[in-house]
């Protein structure tokens, strides 16, 4: 069991390698069903799952320096190839599947509670899916904020938390698998690929040299220290962390060195690629299923959330013709938040990385509210 730093960074590498590799070098089918990001996710998940390496202080430490260090610098280099002009042409459709994925979850917990209301704990049996409610809008700081708001006990937090976290990373593999599918997607609901209205600009380049993959990482790291610095001297509140702020400051710089002579160089685009799968790898070993056999019920009540509103954004996507990228990229900001909603629409195209962080920022700023609006239909519902 790896229990230090070293050999857990090295296992997480090789991991975010492995697949990759394969794929170019053998060309297998596999690949056709499942990318190598998804595999990464899994594999990791599984090999955490089995405890390969303990979470000792040492390796929780480094779990939470890496992704708080390379998200930024991630965006940062996601940044340089796109048009902030084409982004702006999105508004509409973005804003449109918001609400339609804020609707979806709206009725996906209300039908779940009606359809589990006799058989959850009475009278409270209500709370947990309420905090959670605030998570799936916002942020595990909304499901904080949620909680205190209406009372929750601690000994149900735990509920929440385990069904959030459960939830999420499944839903989180599911959106990753299904990039694949987005074409057969699209021309189902008759619509344009969100990728071909924000267009990565395209861009003169040689090839990638040692220097230049030093240079760009220097950068990306130098602009994850000071937006960590900034920061860090930025007001926080429960809905805006300094993770947030440092998240923003990354990626206005990312955006602001796109529109400079500095952007030609090569070397940014291979070095996210790499950084993608790193922090995908990284968030995928802090998956912890300890405890799932205590709450059966409550997981089973956020699966049935997840399908309903899957259902419904189906229905919606047909209607209103949404494409899959901003349908998935829409939900992850609702269910997984600022940090990881970036990585899943980099996966789709570099291009949707800002758009992912708009609707993650949005999603935290109506998050509490939202909770607090689901706690208290559910607390209406609620059997005497």
């Amino acid at each position: 069991m790896i229990q230090t730093v070293w050999p857990y960074l090295a296992v997480m590498l090789l991991a975010a390698g492995i697949y990759t590799f394969l794929e170019r070098r053998t060309g297998w089918k596999l690949f056709s069903f499942a990318p190598p990001i998804v595999l990464v996710y899994l594999s990791v998940t599984a090999l955490a799952v089995i405890g390969l390496w303990q979470v000792t202080p040492e390796i929780k430490a480094a779990q939470g320096l890496l992704i708080r260090q390379l998200v930024p610098a991630l965006l940062f280099l996601l940044m340089i190839n796109c048009d902030l002009r084409a982004i702006f042409a999105l508004g509409p459709r973005v804003l449109a599947v918001f609400f339609c994925t804020s609707i979806s979850l709206f009725v996906g917990f209300i039908a779940t509670y009606l359809l589990f209301r006799h058989v959850l704990p009475v009278p409270d049996g209500w709370q947990p899916l309420a905090a959670v409610s605030g998570s799936w809008m916002g942020g595990s700081a909304n499901l904080i904020a949620v909680k205190e708001a209406i009372g929750m006990p601690d000994d149900a937090l735990a509920l929440a938390l385990l069904t959030d976290a459960v939830c999420y990373s499944m839903w989180v593999a599911i959106l990753f698998s299904l990039a694949r599918l987005a074409p057969a997607f699209n021309r189902w609901t008759r619509a344009r690929s969100s990728a071909e209205y924000v267009t990565a600009t395209v861009r003169a380049q040689g090839p990638v040299t040692g220097d230049g993959v030093l240079l760009w990482l220097g950068m990306a790291v130098l602009v994850s220290a000071g937006a960590a610095w900034l920061g860090a001297r930025m007001p926080a509140s429960g809905m805006i962390s300094a993770t947030t702020w440092s998240i923003m400051f990354a990626t206005i710089a990312g955006l602001v060195v796109a529109h400079t002579p500095l952007a030609r160089y090569p070397g940014a685009s291979p070095i996210s690629s790499a950084l993608l799968m790193t922090v995908v790898a990284v968030m995928a070993s802090q998956s912890n299923f300890e405890g799932i056999s205590t709450a059966p019920l409550y997981l089973l009540c956020g699966v049935t959330i997840l399908a309903i509103h899957a259902a419904i954004m189906l229905g919606a996507a047909r209607l209103f013709h949404f494409d899959l990228y901003l349908c998935g990229i829409s939900s992850l900001a609702h269910v997984g938040g600022v940090a990881a909603c970036p990585v899943l629409a980099a996966t789709y195209s570099a291009a949707l990385v800002p758009v992912a962080v708009l609707l993650a920022l949005l999603g935290y700023i109506l998050g509490t509210g939202f909770g607090i609006l689901i706690a208290t239909v559910l607390s209406f519902l609620a059997p005497a």
